[in-house]
C-alpha cells in the first residue's frame, strides 16, 4: 500500500507521476500519446470506481475498535466487488478511503473534510458518540451521507441533520430493552439483586447512560447506591473500586470502552469485591474475546447487553471465516461496521448512483432487508434504524455466549454469579 497526499490509503502502482510517464515515454509527445490515447481505451473498459469513505480512530486511544471497523468495511466491499460491483451502475466497482480520527472529534471532523474533496459518496463510522456527533456536524457542510456504525448517544440523530443514519440502536431504546432483560433474569433467579453502583465513562455516550440507568431501574425494583464517573482514559480504577466496596451494591453496571472496562474488572478482582453480577449495556470490554483470552479469571460471568450478529446467517459465517483467516478478533465492532457498510452499498444499488443527495433520499425512504445482523427491516425514522435490537452476552470459559433472547442464545444464564471471591 502507498499513501497519497490527502493522507488516504491508495493502491500501490495505480497513480504514476507525470514525471514518471515522460520517463517512460521519454518525451511530451510520448505523455500526450499516453493521455490521449491509451487511457480512453482503458477507461471505456471500465465501470466507473464509487469511493466509500470510512471515519475511525486507527490511533489514540480507542484504536482497537477504529482498527477492527476499518477491516470489517474493506471486508464488505471486497465481497461487494466480487459479487460483481455495483450491477445498477454497470458493475462499478468500491474502493475504500478511510480517514483516522486519532480517537478526537476534531480530527475526525477534519478527516471529513479530507474525505469529502477526496470524492466520497457517503461515509460510515465512527465507533464512538463523541467522534460520531463531529464528524456528522462536519458531514452536513457537504451534504455528505453519514452511517453510523457504533455511536449510542441520542444526539447523534436528534439535531435534525438529514445526512445522518445509526444503523445500531441508540441509548434510550438500548437502555430499555437492556432494563427489561435484566429484570427479567431478577426475576428468575428470584429477585437477589436489590441496590446497583453505576459506573461511567464521562464522554456523550457514558453520561447519557448514566443518565438513563438512574431513571429506569428504580421501576424494576433497584435502587441506586453509587453513580461514579471518570474521563477517557482513566488509568488507575483503585479509588474507584474502594468506594465501590463501601456502598456495597449487589450488582454493578459499568459503561466504558474497552480499554477501561478493561481495566475496571481487572480491579475488581484485585481488590477481592464480589458483587453479586456485574451486567452492562454497552460496556465496551464483555462483549470482546481480547478480555476474555486475556483476563479470563476476571471476565467469567460478566454479562453485557451488546450489538452482535446472528451466527445463523451464512453471510454471518462467511465473515467469521474472514475474520480467522485474518487473525482478528471477531469483536461488534467488525459485525457492526460490516453491517452498516452492507447498507451502504445495498443504498448505493438502489440509488444507481453515487449521487450524496439521491443516496440520503434513499437511505431515508427505502427499507433494507438484511445485513450479518440480528435485525428486522432496516428502516430509518428520523435517522434512527427502527429495527435493530441488542442481545446479551455472557463471558463462560474462554468464550462469549449469546444468553437472551431465547431464540439466539446459545447457553443459559448464570445469574447471579457463583462465589468467585
Amino acid at each position: 500500500m502507498a499513501e497519497d497526499k490527502s493522507g488516504f490509503e491508495t493502491i500501490a502502482g495505480t497513480a504514476r507521476s507525470r514525471r514518471e510517464l515522460l520517463k517512460a515515454g521519454g518525451s511530451t509527445l510520448a505523455l500526450a500519446a499516453v493521455g490521449t490515447v491509451a487511457a480512453p481505451a482503458v477507461l471505456r473498459a471500465q465501470a466507473p470506481t464509487v469511493k466509500i469513505g470510512g471515519i475511525g480512530p486507527l490511533t489514540g486511544a480507542l484504536a482497537y475498535n477504529g482498527n477492527q471497523a476499518k477491516a470489517a468495511m474493506q471486508f464488505a466491499i471486497d465481497d461487494a466487488n466480487a459479487a460483481g460491483g455495483i450491477k445498477s451502475m454497470g458493475g462499478a466497482k468500491l474502493e475504500l478511503l478511510f480517514g483516522d480520527a486519532e480517537s478526537r472529534p476534531d480530527v475526525g471532523a477534519a478527516q471529513v473534510d479530507k474525505l469529502a474533496e477526496a470524492g466520497v459518496c457517503c461515509l460510515v463510522g465512527a465507533q464512538s458518540s463523541a467522534i460520531s456527533l463531529a464528524t456528522t456536524q462536519a458531514a452536513a457542510r457537504f451534504n455528505l451521507p453519514q452511517v453510523v456504525d457504533v455511536g449510542t448517544a441520542d444526539q447523534i440523530v436528534q439535531r435534525g441533520l438529514p445526512n445522518v443514519f445509526r444503523f445500531s440502536p441508540g441509548t434510550a431504546r438500548s437502555v430499555a430493552e437492556g432494563i427489561a432483560n435484566l429484570n427479567t433474569l431478577n426475576e428468575q433467579a428470584g429477585k437477589p439483586v436489590k441496590t446497583v453502583a453505576i459506573v461511567h465513562e464521562d464522554g456523550p455516550f457514558g453520561s447519557s447512560m448514566a443518565r438513563l440507568l438512574q431513571e429506569k431501574l428504580p421501576s424494576i425494583g433497584m435502587n441506586v447506591v453509587e453513580t461514579i464517573s471518570h474521563p477517557t482514559p482513566q488509568r488507575d480504577f483503585t479509588n474507584i473500586v474502594l468506594r465501590l466496596k463501601n456502598a456495597r451494591p449487589d450488582l454493578v453496571m459499568p459503561s466504558h470502552y474497552i480499554n477501561e472496562f478493561i481495566l475496571f474488572a481487572r480491579t475488581i478482582r484485585q481488590q477481592r469485591f464480589a458483587p453479586k453480577a456485574i451486567y452492562s449495556i454497552f460496556g465496551g470490554g464483555a462483549s470482546n474475546i481480547k478480555f476474555v483470552r486475556e483476563n479470563q479469571d476476571a471476565a467469567q460471568f460478566v454479562i453485557d447487553t451488546n450489538h452482535w450478529y446472528d451466527p445463523r446467517k451464512p453471510a454471518s459465517q462467511a465473515l467469521a471465516r474472514k475474520v480467522a483467516d485474518a487473525k482478528l478478533d471477531l469483536t461488534y465492532d467488525i459485525m457492526v461496521a460490516y453491517g452498516a457498510t452492507q447498507v451502504v452499498i445495498d443504498a448505493i444499488e438502489k440509488a444507481g448512483s453515487a449521487d450524496r443527495a439521491k443516496l440520503i433520499e434513499t437511505l431515508s425512504t427505502q427499507t433494507f432487508a438484511d445485513t450479518v445482523m440480528p435485525y428486522g427491516p432496516i428502516k430509518f425514522v428520523g435517522g434512527d434504524n427502527t429495527g435493530s435490537h441488542l442481545v446479551n452476552l455472557q463471558v463462560r470459559g474462554d468464550k462469549i455466549e449469546v444468553i437472551f433472547p431465547k431464540e439466539y442464545a446459545t447457553i443459559d444464564p448464570v445469574f447471579p454469579f457463583p462465589d468467585r471471591s
